[in-house]
């Protein structure tokens, strides 16, 4: 596969290593080579089999416009545009392209997300999200904090379920779910050890949005079709 990472920073580095080592032609673009997406031309999409963006929320809505209208295939592991969403479908399903979203793409989070669900079957808990990572991340609180809270929201509408954030040295990231009540405790944790959990699930998505639903359009979520990589 042809794949062009958008985004030269700590992930988007590791995602081009990662995506090299199972074999795929792979070139990167910074912000600087990419000012609102004006390198992703329609010559240009035609030629790659995915995109994988980890950059800014704007250059990232920028980035989805110009590869959708094209008529490509994005992965985006980039948060904070999700307002934007339903236009991003839209935007896909018209010009016959294909787009792979997710607020977190370690397999390690994605289980994560299945337990959260079962813990929210209890009744007569509070639940609480706390959620760390390194300083430099900008959105606070992180997407998978927003994804957990929104799971157990679903099941508890009756709670506003509160979401500590810690930004702490160079935290690759933890996610804890507490649920508690006057009888016990029961916690929820994953702690990222590394990046690369995140890249690997990245590259897996962009092979299965290329390989496994060539010729289909559409807009999916990763936490919804992990169990197919």
């Amino acid at each position: 596969m042809k794949i062009i990472v958008l985004g030269k920073g700590k992930t988007g580095s590791l995602v081009a290593d990662v995506a090299r080592e199972r074999g795929h032609q792979v070139s990167a673009l910074d912000e600087f080579e990419n000012v609102q997406g004006s390198a992703l031309t329609p010559e240009l999409v035609k030629s790659v089999d995915a995109f994988i963006d980890f950059t800014m929320p704007e250059a990232a809505l920028q980035n989805m416009k110009a590869v959708l209208s094209a008529g490509g295939r994005i992965v985006v592991g980039t948060t904070g545009w999700y307002s934007h969403l339903d236009e991003m479908k839209a935007l896909a399903t018209a010009n016959h392209g294909a787009l792979l979203y997710g607020t977190n793409f370690s397999i390690g989070v994605m289980r994560l997300f299945r337990l959260t669900q079962d813990l929210a079957k209890l009744d007569g808990y509070q639940f609480h999200i706390t959620e760390t990572h390194h300083t430099t991340k900008l959105d606070a609180p992180s997407g998978t904090a927003i994804t957990l809270r929104q799971i157990l929201e679903a099941s508890h509408p009756e709670q506003k379920i509160e979401i500590t954030s810690h930004r702490v040295g160079d935290a690759k990231g933890e996610h804890v779910v507490t649920a508690k009540s006057a009888a016990d405790e029961l916690e929820l944790r994953h702690n990222a050890h590394t990046r690369r959990g995140f890249a690997e699930g990245a590259v897996r998505a962009a092979e299965w949005l290329s390989i496994h639903q060539a010729g289909k359009t559409g807009a999916w979520e990763f936490r919804e079709i992990f169990d197919e990589l």
